[in-house]
């Protein structure tokens, strides 16, 4: 996968699906799209880049655990997690570390380690609590876990693990196997695993049930020690409130001694050291134990410094814009034809070798080029947006400052890209040489105004003051004949349009004769025997003034008057009056419909340019959705458009049944991963970065 060619492949789908979705022939509105789409920060915000440096090293190499031997070196911070959480009495901690930094390690050979200590010693009983707030991420976890444990001699048959959450299998494991933990739900009553993976909901089942009693039967006072919440910054509100109440319960109901319970909590976006007083004091309120001054641990990174200590630069320059065409990757097939042409553009020489280590060669070849340190040392393990990024390099690259084209967008994207493909080898495995994430905002179109106006701009009505709002109405369009005008309130008697977007919505989807249509016109006539004709609109006021030769508003003063003619319809059924979304142009049946899309569709785009693109050879998708209502039709609703080749997963939080449900408000967030990880199209509120 090249995400830096994906970012750009996506943006493209999309704004070529809004242009075609929303052809418009009004002359007066021609352009609106397009100055939306290139607006900045209206549609799209980014794409953001970071290129992530390897984590620094850990020293206590790989028996830390001599019963666990690990199979690779700890990180520093998965050390720090070490000494926290084992021994005799392991303290409380948060464990903020970044995506693919080995959170789950930080607490799972901890937790393995005491139970194997405790089984040898012949306690029974629960004695340690997982708690995930997706069961696609508990039941991805349980997995993984069963591998560990398989895969360790004084593990296997000594320590259990059982999955407990909403959804059930055909058919329940009731012995732990290489690849799955104990799901049968009879099994884990009556044989308690040592470590239990469920959700708070069906955690809270457990405890009220009579029939899930005999979970608890083997559990003395002080059995129960680690109690682990993945994903953390996901109980706020409500559901964080939920979740303490919940813990209190299995404290009062295993009798846990005071400070004896060891509570872990992890994610990706809980902040760093700087926020460690909040940190904490949401732990302690969740958990309800005392977290001390260390208890937060953050990851620690390589400096460029240090990566490139060990190298020398044998190559240097940048591609010349002579060759910008070559740097385009729409002028290659696939991205291996791509990558081996930018490989002879920035090294001079073609590629040889091509094999399946090619991909580590690369890397040691990028750490000898100049263009790649000033890269790595410009960006600092930051996130950048990419023309920030170029900017920076204005300063030290003549040929970025010469150009006014595209041209420091693709050397970016050329350097990224081989970035992107080269791999390292660890332990016998091929691991990215390092971690590029491309992150491309896309905003719903939701709430969508335009301004009334002699030059019309399509806006967010979200982004807009009150007063700003008065002269903007939102935009009716023909499916049929792509006419454009505005939408708006109007009663018999009233003399101005009404721009309250909430009453607009609620009368035009239940076809209020209140809802009127103002379509500009030249004033050379309009279509139909309904239309008013000799109106201007106020832009400022939004008030209708009659008279082709009056040039002035007479309720505001003010000279902004476009011309237009008022399609107010009625149609009578029975005795009742209502409005029409017939067009007044091509007569079309009902085909007047609000100018916007929504997430669904504009995700279904997403994923067509990801599974449809030839520079993605990983074609994986995590969507999230607000409701078991939008995921069971989004499901579908994707599904239709990737049957032919797919792998995705529609995922959300956990409902008061122990189902998936709700993350956060649904706008769309597209985040492109690691060259080799999944790509996510992720809901999640917008705001503007």
């Amino acid at each position: 996968m090249i995400p830096s060619v994906l970012s750009t492949q996506v943006r493209k789908g999309v704004e070529d699906f809004l242009r075609t979705t929303f052809p418009i022939s009004t002359p007066f509105f021609h352009g609106v799209v397009d100055r939306l789409i290139d607006s900045n920060g209206g549609l799209f915000q980014g794409p953001y880049i970071s290129i992530k440096l390897p984590f620094r090293s850990g020293t206590c190499g790989l028996d830390y655990f001599p019963d666990i031997p690990m199979a690779f070196p700890p990180h520093q911070h998965q050390q720090s997690a070490f000494v926290r959480l084992s021994g005799e009495s392991p303290r409380s901690t948060l464990v903020a570390t970044g995506t693919g930094s080995g959170k789950t390690e930080c607490f799972l050979y901890p937790l393995l380690n005491h139970c194997l200590q405790e089984r040898r010693q012949g306690k029974k009983g629960i004695k340690a609590i997982i708690i995930y707030p997706m069961n696609a991420l508990a039941t991805d976890q349980a997995k993984r876990i069963a591998r560990t444990i398989s895969q360790n001699s004084n593990l296997k048959s000594n320590v259990t693990a059982g999955l407990f959450i909403g959804q059930k299998e055909a058919s329940p494991s009731q012995v732990m196997t290489d690849e799955w933990v104990i799901t049968d739900r009879n099994t884990l009553r009556l044989t308690p695993p040592d470590i239990l993976l469920t959700n708070y909901k069906m955690l809270d089942y457990l405890l009220v049930r009579p029939k899930d009693y005999p979970i608890w039967a083997e559990n003395s006072p002080d059995t129960l020690k680690y109690l682990v919440v993945d994903e953390l910054h996901t109980f706020d509100g409500a559901q964080g409130t939920d979740l303490a109440c919940l813990i209190r319960r299995i404290k009062a109901r295993l009798k846990s001694p005071e400070n004896y319970l060891c509570c872990v909590g992890t994610s990706a976006t809980l902040g760093g050291q700087e926020d460690s007083g909040k940190l904490k004091s949401y732990a302690e309120e969740v958990f309800g134990e005392s977290f001390d001054a260390e208890s937060i641990v953050t990851e620690s990174l390589m400096t460029a410094d240090e990566f490139l200590a060990d190298s020398f630069i044998s190559a240097s320059g940048v591609v010349s814009p002579d060759f910008l065409e070559q740097m385009r990757p729409e002028n290659y097939s696939d991205f291996t034809t791509y990558i081996q042409a930018q490989y002879q553009l920035w090294f001079n020489e073609p590629p040889s070798d091509i094999d399946d280590e090619w991909p580590v060669k690369l890397g040691q070849k990028l750490k000898e080029h100049g263009f790649f340190w000033k890269l790595l040392l410009t960006m600092n393990n930051r996130v950048i947006p990419l023309d920030n990024l170029i900017g920076c390099f204005d300063r030290i690259v003549p040929e970025f400052t010469q150009r006014k084209d595209d041209y420091g967008k693709q050397v970016m994207a050329s350097m990224i890209a081989l970035v992107s493909a080269a791999r390292i080898m660890t332990n016998g495995n091929l691991r990215p040489f390092l971690n590029v994430r491309y992150q491309l905002w896309l905003r719903e179109l939701r709430r969508i105004v335009c301004s009334v106006g002699l030059e019309p701009r399509l806006t967010f009505s979200d982004d807009l003051r009150a007063e700003e709002l008065r002269n903007h109405l939102p935009v009716v369009h023909c499916r049929e004949c792509g006419a454009t005008g505005w939408g708006g309130m109007k009663r018999i008697q009233d003399v101005k349009l009404n721009p309250d977007l909430q009453s607009f919505y609620q009368n035009f989807f239940r076809f209020s004769p209140t809802v009127v249509f103002a379509f500009p016109t030249d004033g050379r006539g309009t279509p139909g025997e309904q239309q008013e004709l000799g109106v201007k609109l106020c832009g400022t006021c939004l008030h209708l003034v009659h008279g082709n030769d009056t040039n002035e508003c007479p309720f505001c003063s003010s000279s902004v008057l476009v011309p237009i003619f008022l399609a107010e319809e009625r149609v009578q059924r029975g005795a009742t009056q209502y409005g029409s979304h017939d067009c007044p142009f091509c007569e079309g049946n009902n085909s007047l419909t609000i100018l916007g899309s929504r997430a669904a569709s504009l995700t279904s785009v997403v994923i067509s340019q990801l599974y449809a693109s030839t520079f993605n050879d990983d074609k994986k998708l995590l969507t999230f959705s607000d409701s078991v209502q939008d995921a069971s039709h989004r499901a579908g609703f994707f599904a239709a458009r990737t049957f032919r080749s797919r792998k995705v997963v529609i995922s959300s939080n956990i409902n008061s049944h122990g189902n998936i449900v709700t993350s956060r408000k649904l706008m769309l967030f597209l985040q492109l991963l690691n060259c080799n990880g999944p790509s996510e199209v992720t809901s999640n509120s917008y705001t503007a970065l």
